[in-house]
């Protein structure tokens, strides 16, 4: 019986990694063993980075809409109770997106907050 060498599958394989690892510096971009580890490393942090963006996105919201309502004179906390209370349902996303981009609009809201304690 003949030896199975693999190699047309092992450089399929090797060329694989090496075009995953292209940008990276030094032997991680050449050497297929510091390639392979570099490479699995990176797909570790992308999975949970994946999970993690949300979490992060969610907590600048928040620090953006607690800043914006301060200079209105509420807190974050009193200004979603408010908002809650008067039935008014808008994200978080979209809270911090009028608090930059709208001004105006974002006073509105505060305003409504504050009349429902």
């Amino acid at each position: 019986m003949t030896r199975a060498d693999r190699g047309p599958h092992r450089a399929r394989r090797h060329r694989a990694i090496l075009k995953a690892a292209k940008g990276y510096s030094g032997r991680r971009r050449s050497t297929i063993r510091a390639a392979k580890q570099a490479v699995e490393r990176a797909g570790q942090y992308a999975y949970r980075d994946r999970r993690q963006k949300k979490r992060v996105f969610r907590a600048l919201w928040i620090q953006r809409i607690n800043a914006a309502v301060r200079e209105h004179g509420l807190t974050y906390g009193g200004f979603i109770h408010g908002l809650s209370r008067a039935g008014i349902a808008v994200n978080r996303k979209m809270l911090a997106d009028l608090a930059v981009r709208a001004p105006e609009a974002f006073k509105t809201l505060a305003e409504a907050a504050r009349k429902k304690p």
